[in-house]
């Protein structure tokens, strides 16, 4: 009996670049999402595909991995009580290869999390925070994700440094 495979990950306009699938190989791919990465210095948004595989996330930029995320270094991962989609995964930040907390903004939250707590085995690293989110930068270096409600969805940086994320209502159980 033969089995064939189709993956086909979109990222919405886009599939996953051949070389990005060439990098990454040896790993079978197990769920791929497209997400808003904002980034350390500013917090400027740029659009990403989250790639999880069977040992890492990769954050892909068209034809590049920006970023590999081991799930042995993911210290924990923490979502707001909002409907604003917003993901911190808390990285350690000993390894030299990582940069510090990954902020990234997920349509499909619930999705994800539930894919990343198979695949990864963190059913418990989940926090579900209101108010704010302390992160890591880099080693040494913090900043804050503010989290509020207003009539419009907005992510902004701050006058005080901090990244402000503005969701129109909270979740509901």
């Amino acid at each position: 009996m033969h089995y064939i495979m189709f993956f086909f990950i979109s990222s919405g306009e886009q599939d996953i670049n051949v070389r990005v699938l060439q990098m990454i190989r040896n790993e079978r791919i197990k769920y791929s999402v497209p997400v808003i990465k904002y980034h350390r210095n500013g917090f400027k948004p740029k659009p990403r595909q989250l790639v999880l595989t069977e040992t890492a996330a990769y954050v892909i930029d068209e034809a590049k991995i920006t970023q590999r995320v081991l799930y042995t270094v993911l210290k924990g991962i923490s979502v707001s009580n909002l409907t604003d989609g917003m993901i911190v995964f808390h990285v350690t930040c000993e390894d030299p290869k990582q940069k510090g907390d990954l902020v990234m903004q997920c349509d499909h939250l619930y999705e994800f999390l539930t894919k990343l707590c198979v695949i990864a085995n963190k059913q418990n690293a989940i926090k579900v925070v209101q108010g704010s989110i302390k992160i890591e930068i880099q080693p040494g270096k913090e900043s804050v994700v503010d989290f509020t409600t207003g009539q419009e969805p907005m992510v902004y940086k701050a006058k005080n440094g901090h990244l402000t994320v503005v969701a129109t209502r909270a979740r509901t159980r």
